[in-house]
């Protein structure tokens, strides 16, 4: 996919674009985008939501399965933002991004617009849930959705423009479906998950 593609279908402008697919966003430009605060406590749910929550994992799990090896990802699924990782909140990891379903203006389970990936040492990447976004504009657009998305009784996450990646306002709601997040499986970040392969510290030079 272009670059000039994915701005297109993004609904931002060229230098956007190579900003979301080539920069490694700073903790707090990271944390901007997704997030506003330490994650909410986590709350106690009734059995139905407990088997709605396990249901809906379970189909992000069949959804993304072929996408375990990262290399499966091409063509459909580009690298965005870097390594998206918050210094108090854990990390995102590597988003892969499907431009063209971000802008359908719908949410499938089975088709979700983003694959997370962790980074592990020698380039390697293990799949660690999936991101289901839609930008707000094109799913309010649409006469037969009353109130924000959701899948499988899960109420996405609205986060408004401007904002500091230059997105237009969205929905999203991330599953981490292949690993265990102690804040709760729909939350943003996962203090699981960690950049540092992707980001190492730098050496120290030799004395």
């Amino acid at each position: 996919m272009t670059v000039g593609r994915l701005a297109r279908q993004l609904g931002i402008s060229t230098i956007t674009a190579l900003l979301l697919i080539g920069a490694r966003p700073s903790p707090a430009l990271a944390q901007d985008a997704h997030l506003h605060g330490a994650p909410a406590p986590r709350q106690e749910q009734t059995p139905d939501q407990t088997r709605q929550a396990s249901a809906l994992i379970e189909a992000v799990r069949q959804a993304t399965e072929p996408f375990k090896d990262v290399a499966n990802a091409a063509p459909d699924y580009v690298l965005g933002f870097g390594c998206v990782s918050g210094s108090d909140y854990g990390a995102m990891g590597l988003h892969f991004i499907n431009g063209a379903l971000i802008g359908d203006g719908e949410v499938d389970v089975t088709r979700p617009e983003i694959l997370l990936y962790e980074p592990l040492p020698g380039g390697k990447a293990r799949l660690t849930g999936a991101d289901y976004l839609v930008l707000a504009a094109d799913w309010d657009s649409k006469p037969e959705h009353k109130g924000p998305p959701q899948l499988m009784g899960q109420l996405f996450h609205f986060f408004e423009s401007p904002n500091r990646f230059g997105l237009p306002a969205f929905y999203t709601l991330h599953v981490w479906a292949w690993k265990e997040n102690p804040n709760g499986a729909f939350t943003n970040w996962n203090p699981n998950v960690s950049c540092d392969a992707f980001n190492p510290p730098p050496t120290p030079p030799a004395r």
